[in-house]
């Protein structure tokens, strides 16, 4: 029930995780615009601070007029808190500072302005018109008491119930945000902009001689990102379809590079697993390295999974074969014997009953043996913990058991085998088995490292092995002493604890190595990695 959950369990397909994707690449020119925001705030405070700079120079040329006039006495109005203003820095903020009303007109002034005063605003008038004409920015100069004395066309009226226009004649600096009055109508796309319906003023007292002498009140529009949109309408537009290429090149390289790719291993894996025969160097083209790597490793899996299939059957039918033949040995004699003992006279003598029974038991042996061996065969072939065996520890247990051998090494006793003690000793437990029952009594061990593996070469001096016999010495149930009991697995044995290390065995050709005429056995292992130990 477990299984079945979990092969219904939703998974999203490759082509809507790629959809998703470019979809999200799609979007982010859209999310970018919740960024217009900061952007604006960026915007208005460069505003602010281009106005509090022209502010400045403005109240500058007019305090230097006032300082040279004789009357400037008259002109002067309330101490100002600090006698010079500190550094202005800009601080408006979108996000803080709330939009006031928009600017209160002008009022009948309750004191008309000096005269010395408007003649300052009449040289000054020209001045302000063409920083206005360059800069975009209204400028107000204001005497002591709020009465406007150059700029626009208001002179001779009050700000003084300004707010701002009050806290600069009282010495402080002033800026506030208020809405914006327009004579044309917004266009659609500004409506995703707070920046198109504000204006920036700015109040700047005018000092001298640390008395307030009036105040400069500006004020501009600042820039606005959608404006620009707005007018580079042609270049948004490319920039819209250069988006929209790019997302469909993404589009083809993903399904180029990942979602044919892997419709062809799905239907690769399904010829498989129908028996298709299986290409060891496929010339599929996988797009990228993952796939490709996933690709050829499904080959190599189902390459040596049908290698294993071949392998059972081969092994399942010489294992009936070998069981067949005793158990037919064993059934006939029984069969025998159970007639002889129904007839009502024994019509076989004492020496023929013992001999049937000497065969079943024989035939007997043999199957135990047999199933010893494949037993054997088992845990050879399950891949266990890489471990350490010391060549010279391998020589000393072989000359303990098998003391008739005369066992000799050349150049091996400083190596060491990715082997396990104990899978070690049946690798050359076995090959030293086989050399007694072939008349050997000398054993020659040598060994050289090349390339990153060990080559062991185990010779001996007995009979060898015959010519016609060389090409099937290897196989499976293979063995020139049938009639002794032999089973034709302890080679097979060895090929498998060596396989499951990653090593070989081969049959060397004659010469090399030794001048011994007997078999030649070449073990080929990875060197063995210094912290490698067996798990039990």
């Amino acid at each position: 029930m477990s299984a079945r959950r979990g092969s219904r369990k939703w998974r999203p397909t490759l082509g809507l995780v790629v959809l998703t994707m470019l979809a999200t690449v799609a979007a982010l020119p859209l999310l970018g615009l919740s960024f217009v925001r900061l952007y604006e705030n960026q915007l208005v405070r460069q505003t602010e601070g281009e106005l509090i700079a022209q502010s400045a120079v403005v109240a500058a040329f007019v305090a230097r007029d006032l300082e040279t006039d004789p009357a400037r006495a008259d002109l002067l109005g309330a101490a100002a808190p600090d006698a010079s203003l500190p550094i202005i820095e800009p601080a408006l903020d979108l996000t803080v500072n709330h939009s006031l009303d928009r600017r209160p007109d002008a009022q009948e002034a309750a004191k008309a302005a000096s005269p010395t005063a408007l003649a300052l605003g009449e040289r000054l008038a020209p001045v302000l018109a063409r920083v206005k004409a360059t800069t975009l920015a209204g400028f107000r100069i204001v005497d002591r008491d709020g009465t406007i004395i150059a700029g626009g066309d208001e002179v001779g009226r009050s700000l003084a119930g300004v707010e701002e226009v009050a806290d600069a004649l009282r010495g402080r600096f002033r800026a506030v945000l208020r809405a914006r009055v327009s004579k044309h109508a917004v266009p659609p796309l500004y409506s995703l902009s707070r920046g198109t319906s504000v204006r920036v003023f700015t109040a700047l007292p005018i000092l001298v001689d640390g008395r307030v002498a009036g105040a400069v009140y500006a004020s501009r529009t600042p820039n606005n990102v959608m404006r620009q949109l707005y007018g580079e309408g042609g270049k948004v537009a490319t920039a819209v379809l250069v988006v929209l290429v790019a997302t469909l090149g993404i589009a083809l390289v993903f399904t180029r590079a990942i979602a044919r790719p892997i419709h062809a291993l799905v239907a690769r894996a399904v010829a498989l697993g129908q028996g298709a025969p299986v290409d060891p160097e496929p010339d599929a083209r996988f797009g990228t390295r993952e796939i490709a790597l996933l690709g050829h490793s499904l080959d190599n899996m189902a390459l040596q999974l049908r290698e294993r299939s071949d392998y059972v059957a081969t092994f399942a039918s010489h294992v009936s074969h070998e069981l067949k033949t005793p158990l037919t040995a064993i059934r006939g004699a029984a069969e025998l014997l159970r007639d002889d003992g129904l007839q009502p006279g024994a019509a076989m003598s004492a020496a023929e009953r013992r001999r049937f029974l000497d065969n079943i038991v024989a035939d007997t042996a043999r199957l135990s043996a047999l199933l010893g061996r494949l037993r054997e065969l088992a845990r050879a072939e399950r891949p266990g913990a890489v471990g350490i065996a010391s060549l010279a520890a391998i020589v000393s247990d072989l000359r303990r058991r098998f003391p008739d051998l005369d066992v000799r090494t050349e150049n091996a006793d400083a190596w060491t085998l990715g082997l396990s003690d104990e899978k070690a000793g049946i690798v050359f437990g076995h090959l030293a088995d086989n050399a007694t029952r072939h008349g050997a009594a000398v054993l020659q061990i040598t060994a050289r490292a090349t390339a990153g593996h060990l080559h062991v070469h185990v010779v001996d001096d007995g009979t060898g092995i015959a010519e016609r016999d060389r090409a099937r010495v290897l196989e499976p149930f293979f063995t020139t002493r049938r009639v002794e009991g032999g089973t034709g697995m302890g080679l097979g044995i060895v090929q498998a604890v060596l396989r499951a290390q990653g090593g070989t065995l081969e049959l060397a050709a004659a010469g090399g190595v030794s001048s011994l005429g007997g078999a030649r056995f070449e073990i080929t292992l990875p060197l063995a990695r210094e912290g490698e130990t067996e798990h039990a």
